[in-house]
């Protein structure tokens, strides 16, 4: 028989390899069948979600007074003087989100230090402040143009907490931070997403108080008000983070989703585990956005030039993220030129190259496709090979666990699966499975629970199937599959990244004189699967360690290891107080100061002592917990040159 005419057979629906071999078709037996769509189940996308989602990734920009201070979290009392990118070029860091494939860029107009990226009146703590621009700049507007100009997307981040702000705490700042808000949202142009940060209320400048101020941010901010601040100057702009938001933190800042991710949740102020697996069945429709940087922390260090993600790690990240049905938020922070490095550059571009010439033919093409139930002619499965995301295959109300088959053009070799939902319908699969013919009959080949936006499956190697097979294994309604495509991974070139300075005094070179609590060993390991632990006792978080060198030595500062293992009932310590010693009993105070999102990020802390003191001895003190817990975990210490 012919290809052309076998493929006639199978459109008729007699072939073995099509309907036959997976019971009898809807054609023949119409039992129910509708010829209208069915009804939406559970939560539903709004229209700016639905945009939203189509998104899939785009990029993150921290860049502030903090990019020239050297840290993460600035305190507020930061000079604008010091903003002052040589060569700025917003051009320049779009073009290489772009050339990554990432499709839009959320800027942080205002981070926790207070400092404004725009020329505000309503402070001074701002860029016109600056030598930018001759005090003229406006970081926002370039970057809003340079997005046009490229076709992507705009968004803006605007920290809720201002540890500058003289009134924060106060109802005053209240009225303060809607200005902001409604000077961003009219000022330039559609903005596709609204960052608030869930950082909020601790020690700061504000306004030379110097002090910690507390607040509950529900009551303070009263989020309900800012969000529709926002969709009244924006209606299509996605708010995230706090309850009542269209988008949700999903849990940790490494990029990685749960499997699954559902984007329907409970309504109320979700865990950490909820934000990262959502929840079945969940009244509100709120996804999950992932969000990590390319580098260690999230503004720009010189020291991270060797610590890139490289471009087969960023593949691994779309797997964990984009592929689970997630959007991704990744970060590319500016140096001091005001520009993105060398090495982040040629990562972007090496991914991006190879992750469009993955996507850039869908290998189903050409299958013919047929199933054992069909709704009627509108819902057919030819539909999930369209290339329409608005048609799809259905099946009578009351068939929940149709199969559909794919029968593939000869030598089809493919290693990646998609399927997408029509999610104007809901989140209607539970679990499913992929089952390949390659020539010796049917065998599973992936399971996977929730499908919703996209569900990207990776086979362990490529194969070459004369069939593919979806089986619904579970749902509460009748399925609208809008998608089956299939897909070849090209690999990404290696990108050659700088060699990383041996700063570090060897393990060997240094000692644990004595400690507040045993079990010292877990901290020059070089394994942070081991922690050392202390207990808080009386509601004191306060935890010492003294290290003696081999010989007396300049001192560079210390990096201190968070533990990046899930732990419910122990935290990384808030912050710390350093001294060195000559002699064990003189003490020389060298440095006090936080360890900035470290309860996030739980990034290695690298801390450096002003004028690298000469010492024999190092006194560590840790104090205060950055969680809530009963015990103070620390996975390492290492000492720099």
């Amino acid at each position: 028989m012919s290809e052309l005419s076998r493929r006639a057979v199978l459109v008729s629906g007699l072939a073995v390899s099509g309907l036959a071999a997976i019971g009898p078709s809807a054609a023949a037996t119409p039992r129910g069948r509708a010829t209208d769509a069915p009804a939406p189940w559970g939560a539903t996308p709004s229209a700016r979600q639905i945009a939203w989602h189509e998104r899939t990734q785009y990029a993150f920009i921290h860049f502030s007074i903090n990019t020239f201070t050297d840290r993460e979290w600035g305190y507020g009392d930061e000079r604008p003087n010091l903003f002052d990118p040589t060569d700025f070029s917003a051009d320049q860091i779009v073009g290489a989100a772009k050339a990554g494939g990432l499709r839009g860029i959320v800027l942080t107009a205002k981070h926790h230090d207070g400092f404004c990226l725009w020329p505000t009146t309503l402070t001074e703590h701002c860029i016109r402040n600056s030598p930018f621009r001759q005090g003229k700049g406006d970081i926002v507007r370039e970057f809003e143009q340079a997005c046009r100009r490229a076709g992507l997307a705009f968004g803006l981040y605007l920290s809720p907490w201002d540890r500058n702000h003289a009134d924060y705490g106060k109802p005053a700042y209240i009225d303060y931070y809607r200005k902001q808000v409604v000077e961003l949202c009219t000022r330039y142009g559609t903005l596709f997403e609204f960052w608030f940060d869930g950082a909020n209320g601790g020690d700061g400048y504000y306004g030379g108080a110097r002090e910690t101020r507390k607040i509950d941010a529900e009551a303070y901010y009263d989020w309900p008000s800012i969000v529709a601040l926002v969709h009244q100057h924006q209606p299509m702009a996605c708010t995230f983070e706090p309850l009542g938001t269209d988008i949700r933190w999903v849990g940790n800042e490494d990029g990685v989703a749960g499997d699954p991710c559902w984007p329907t949740m409970p309504d109320h102020k979700p865990s950490q585990a909820e934000g990262n697996g959502g929840l079945r069945n969940g009244p509100l429709w709120w996804p999950a956005e992932t969000n990590t940087s390319i580098r260690p922390g999230w503004f720009y260090h010189a020291d991270e030039d060797s610590r890139v993600k490289s471009p087969q790690r960023l593949v691994r990240l779309y797997d964990e993220s984009v592929a689970r049905g997630t959007n991704l938020i990744l970060n590319l922070p500016p140096d001091r030129r005001g520009r993105l490095a060398d090495p982040d550059v040629a990562v972007l571009r090496s991914f991006g190259r190879a992750q469009r010439a993955t996507f850039a033919k869908d290998l189903a093409n050409g299958a013919v496709a047929s199933a054992d139930h069909e709704r009627g002619p509108p819902f057919a499965a030819a539909k999930v090979l369209d290339g329409n995301p608005a048609s799809y295959w259905s099946t009578p109300d009351d068939v929940h666990t149709p199969q559909l088959v794919l029968d593939l053009p000869p030598g089809r070799r493919f290693d990646l699966i998609r399927i997408r939902e029509r999610l104007l319908l809901g989140a209607r699969v539970t679990r499913f499975a992929i089952d390949l013919d390659t020539g010796a009959g049917w065998q599973e080949a992936a399971t996977g629970a929730c499908i919703a936006a996209q569900r990207v499956l990776r086979l362990p190697a490529p194969v070459t199937a004369r069939r593919l097979r979806l089986r619904i294994t579970e749902a509460p309604a009748c399925p609208a599959i809008s998608e089956i495509a299939l897909f070849l991974q090209v690999a990404p070139a290696d990108v050659p990244l700088p060699t990383r300075a041996d700063d570090l005094w060897p393990a060997t070179a240094w000692s644990i004189e004595s400690a507040t609590a045993p079990g010292t060993a877990a901290l020059s390991d070089d394994d942070t699967a081991t922690v050392w632990r202390v207990p808080v006792r009386g509601g004191a978080a306060t935890a010492s360690v003294t290290l003696r060198l081999a010989s007396t030595a300049r001192l560079g500062g210390f990096v201190l290891i968070p533990s990046r293992a899930v732990m419910t009932d122990a935290a990384p310590p808030k912050g710390y107080r350093a001294e060195t010693s000559l002699d064990g009993r003189s003490w020389t105070a060298v440095g006090a100061d936080e360890f900035s999102n470290i309860a996030n990020a739980l990034t290695p802390q690298r801390i450096v002592f002003p004028g690298r003191p000469s010492a024999r001895y190092v006194r560590l003190t840790f104090v205060g917990l950055a969680a809530p817990a009963a015990t103070m975990a620390i996975a390492g210490l290492q000492l720099l040159r």
